[in-house]
C-alpha cells in the first residue's frame, strides 16, 4: 500500500464531503461593505470559502438601489456550516460553555444571531430539513426571482422537497443552487502514455496496466457508485443485492487501487506513485495549473454531481436583499464570472467560450449536456441501505 509518510509536495487536497462530504478554497477572508451605522439595513451571509469571489460581492453592492451593510463571512468546510446551523437552533449550548472560557482573549466565537443566508451542500439538505435547521423560500419570493425559470428542471427538482427532506415535485423550494462540480478522473499523462491509451470512462479503470496504480477517495457511495455506473446502474441504487456481478466488479476494481483516502489521494499521483486518481473536481482543479503532467476528464457515461446552495436558517425573517442576492448569482453575466473565477460549473449554464477558460480546465467546465443528463446527485439513502454500502465497501477493502 502507499506510504502516507512519504515526502510529498503540499497540495490543496481536502475532503470535499464529510457527512458524506466537506468542501473547498476563497479570496474573501471576511468582506464587510457599507458604513457601520447600527440602524442600517444589513445582509449577513456565511458562505463556503472559495465559492464566491470578493469582486462579485462588491459588484452586488454597487447594483443595489440603497445603502446597506453587507457582511460575507467565509467558512472552511460545509460540515462547519452545518454545525453552525445546528448551533443557532440550540441556543442552550451557549450556556454550557465554562464560565472562564468566555474570557479567553482573541478567541473567535460563532455569530450569536443566524445569518440571512448560508452555503450548504446538496447532500446535507435532507438532514437540515429533518432537523428543522432551515426554512423554505416563500412561494411568492420564488415567483419574484427573475432567473428561477432559467434554471434547468433538474435543478428545480433537486431543491423541491417535502417536510422530511425527500424530493417532491410539488414540495417547497428549500435552497438555491449557485455552483456545482463533479467526481472526475485525473491521470498522469506520461505514465499513461506507456500504456498507449488514455481513460475516457469508468470502464477504463479495470484495464491492464493499472493494478495498484489508482488512488481514490475513501467513500463507499463514490467507489461503489462508479462500479454501479460501469454496470449501467444508478449511484442511488437502494438494493445492492439486486445487481448481478456488483461484488465481482468491485473486487476487480479494488485490485487496481493502491490507496483509499479522502484527504491524501492526490499526493501519490503528483509524485508518480499512482498513475490515476478518482476524486472531486473542487480538489482537483486547484492543482491542474501547477502540475501540467496531470490531465482531468469527466467520464462520458456520467458521474456524481455535487452542488453548493444558498439556504435560509430557521427563524430568520425573509428580506428583500437576500432574495436579490440569490437572483444576482443567477444573472448570466454574474453566473459566468462565478464559474470562471472559482473554476466551477454554474446551474445557469452561461455561454463560456473555450478561450475564456485555461486549457487544463476546459474539459471540466465546458457544458456537456449529454454527460450532465447521464450524471446524478448523490441522494440520501435509507439507513439500512447505507449500512449495506458501508459493509460491502469495508469487506472488499480488507481483501
Amino acid at each position: 500500500m502507499y506510504n502516507q509518510n512519504s515526502q510529498i509536495p503540499k497540495s490543496t487536497s481536502i475532503n470535499r464531503r464529510s457527512f458524506l462530504f466537506g468542501a473547498g478554497g476563497l479570496a474573501l477572508s471576511q468582506l464587510l461593505l457599507g458604513c457601520g451605522n447600527s440602524n442600517q439595513t444589513k445582509l449577513n451571509v456565511q458562505l463556503l470559502k472559495g465559492s464566491i469571489p470578493s469582486q462579485i460581492v462588491s459588484q452586488f453592492r454597487q447594483s443595489l438601489q440603497q445603502q446597506i451593510q453587507l457582511k460575507f463571512s467565509p467558512v472552511e468546510q460545509i460540515q462547519d456550516l452545518f454545525k453552525q446551523l445546528q448551533g443557532w437552533q440550540d441556543k442552550s449550548k451557549t450556556t454550557d460553555e465554562p464560565f472562564w472560557n468566555r474570557f479567553i482573549p482573541f478567541r473567535e466565537s460563532p455569530p450569536a444571531m443566524a445569518s440571512d443566508l448560508v452555503t450548504l451542500g446538496d447532500y446535507w439538505i435532507k438532514a437540515a430539513i429533518e432537523q428543522k435547521l432551515i426554512q423554505p423560500l416563500e412561494a411568492a419570493e420564488v415567483k419574484q426571482l427573475k432567473q428561477w425559470s432559467a434554471l434547468d428542471e433538474r435543478w428545480q427538482q433537486l431543491v423541491k422537497r417535502d417536510n422530511q427532506g425527500n424530493l417532491d415535485t410539488q414540495g417547497n423550494v428549500w435552497a438555491a443552487p449557485y455552483r456545482w462540480g463533479s467526481t472526475v478522473i485525473l491521470y498522469h499523462r506520461e505514465k499513461l502514455q506507456r500504456l498507449g491509451w488514455v481513460p475516457e470512462d469508468w470502464s477504463d479503470l479495470w484495464r491492464d496496466g493499472l493494478q495498484q496504480r489508482i488512488s481514490v477517495v475513501n467513500q463507499s457511495r463514490e467507489v461503489i457508485g462508479l462500479v454501479l455506473k460501469k454496470l449501467g446502474q444508478s449511484y442511488n441504487t437502494e438494493n445492492l443485492d439486486s445487481i448481478p456481478n456488483l461484488e465481482t466488479e468491485l473486487r476487480g476494481f479494488n485490485q487496481q487501487v493502491r490507496l483509499y483516502s479522502s484527504r491524501n489521494y492526490l499526493e501519490p499521483l503528483i509524485i508518480g506513485d499512482t498513475w490515476l486518481a478518482v476524486g472531486w473536481s473542487s480538489d482537483i482543479i486547484p492543482i491542474l495549473s501547477r502540475y501540467p503532467q496531470l490531465v482531468a476528464v469527466v467520464p462520458k457515461s456520467g458521474t456524481a454531481i455535487w452542488a453548493d446552495l444558498w439556504v435560509r436558517p430557521t427563524g430568520v425573517e425573509k428580506d428583500t436583499f437576500s432574495s436579490e442576492w440569490i437572483d444576482f448569482c443567477w444573472e448570466p453575466s454574474i453566473a459566468k464570472k462565478i464559474s470562471v473565477l472559482t473554476r466551477s460549473n454554474s446551474p445557469i449554464s452561461p455561454d463560456i467560450a473555450p478561450s475564456e477558460l485555461q486549457e487544463p480546465f476546459r474539459s471540466l467546465l465546458q457544458n456537456n449536456r449529454a454527460v450532465f443528463d447521464d450524471s446524478e446527485f448523490l441522494l440520501s439513502l435509507p439507513p439500512s441501505t447505507m449500512k449495506q454500502y458501508e459493509s460491502l465497501f469495508a469487506k472488499i477493502k480488507q481483501e
